[in-house]
């Protein structure tokens, strides 16, 4: 294979991650290649998907450098200005809002599969990106110079740098033997959009119950996104149970803030785990979102930490030159270093909370009020936790 059929980058899983890793690479002028098994079906209006994110600031500007962010705006992206988080059993509440922050709102509210349908489709405008897709890894290849993906259609893809965004049963990272510590927290997240006897007031709302965290997410038809965290068979009968009834047991561990629930859409439940990858690098591969980190949902940052991952990787590749070697091992490792301390730190805090939270013994329980009251109560506490939340610096 002649230097010219040298690729910059191939990037492995065309999720909300990889395709933004691949875009960003294509829109600094890298030659790139994203391999994905399936097509992402195409985005329908008229059938919101019931996996949303709480989208931070620091990625909405990352899509907007991309080019993306304008179609996921216009197409159904919902901002929120405030969050409310309060305890079943401790008492003591947060609450803060944009304008503490001096900010028009704290995020959107953002489907899944628009996000992918959004950035799939800018990743096909890229002349620089090729697109290979149905086609899956098979075998990756490494040399001191360069990687190759052997796909399953036999097409042979070398480059300087191969990512793997290939989600948390990440092809890449066993071809590599990277290894993971995982955790299953015996909790499901369940989810649906439900309909309120009270308007939403574009707020992020969170309760914690003895079972787990319940999140109230606001949308732009003036239903609520909920993520329900539950131990398997109480998720289980719940996703079973008639709708009147449903209702009323949301209703109650809801504390009725919004008023009764009055509609409920279809419903759904995911196994909730933190995995961690022991490492993010092996030779010229990499391992971003996902792939490298699955952390508990309660504070929504899955996806953010995901694309944090990316913009520090740019970062990494555009202080290094289209004419420099990308997998450095120096600028590698020093990638690594940074979003494996990130992404740890915050895998084990919503850990410490989901456990602080997530029960009704006495102890935890004469703790975690007074704390969400002090947080709510004293500015600098709440505003640096939105801003964590918000990923905004300063």
């Amino acid at each position: 294979m002649s230097r010219r059929d040298l690729l910059d980058i191939v990037v492995v899983g065309a999720g909300v991650v990889g395709s933004a890793a691949a875009l960003a690479a294509a829109r600094d002028g890298l030659r790139v290649a994203l391999v994905e098994a399936h097509p992402p079906p195409p985005w329908v209006a008229d059938e919101a998907d019931l996996r949303v994110y709480a989208f931070a600031p620091d990625n909405q500007a990352l899509l907007e450098d991309l080019g993306a962010w304008a179609s996921i705006r216009a197409a159904r992206a919902h901002p929120y200005r405030r969050m409310r988080v309060w305890d079943a059993a401790g008492g003591g509440e947060l609450d803060f809002n944009a304008d503490e922050l001096g900010r028009e709102q704290l995020g959107h509210i953002v489907e899944h599969a628009l996000l992918v349908d959004r950035l799939w489709a800018a990743c096909g405008r890229e002349p620089t990106l090729q697109r290979h897709c149905p086609d899956q890894l098979e075998l990756i290849e490494q040399d001191a110079d360069s990687v190759t993906a052997v796909l399953a259609s036999g097409q042979r893809l070398r480059a300087k740098l191969l990512l793997g965004a290939d989600g948390a049963a990440s092809a890449v990272r066993g071809l590599v033997d990277l290894p993971v510590d995982r955790h299953d927290y015996g909790q499901r997240g369940l989810v649906a959009y439900v309909g309120t006897g009270q308007p939403h007031e574009d707020t992020a709302w969170q309760r914690f119950l003895p079972t787990g965290p319940l999140a109230f997410l606001p949308c732009a038809d003036g239903r609520s996104s909920i993520v329900w965290t539950l131990p398997d068979a109480e998720a289980e009968r719940l996703l079973g149970a008639g709708e009147a009834e449903f209702r009323r047991e949301l209703t109650r561990a809801f504390d009725a803030r919004l008023g009764e629930v009055v509609s409920v859409s279809a419903r759904a439940a995911f196994p909730l785990r933190r995995q961690l990858a022991k490492g993010y690098v092996s030779g010229r591969v990499a391992l971003l979102g996902d792939a490298a980190h699955a952390v508990h949902p309660l504070a929504g940052q899955g996806v953010n930490l995901g694309l944090r991952d990316v913009a520090a990787l740019r970062g990494q590749w555009r202080r290094a030159g289209s004419t420099h070697d990308l997998a450095a091992p120096h600028r590698l490792a020093r990638w690594e270093r940074e979003r494996r301390s990130e992404n740890t730190v915050a895998a084990y805090s919503f850990d410490a909370i989901n456990r602080l939270f997530s029960n009704d013994a006495l102890l935890p329980t004469l703790v975690r009020g007074p704390l969400l009251g002090l947080a709510g109560k004293a500015g600098p506490i709440g505003r640096f936790l939105a801003r964590k939340a918000g990923g905004i610096q300063g």
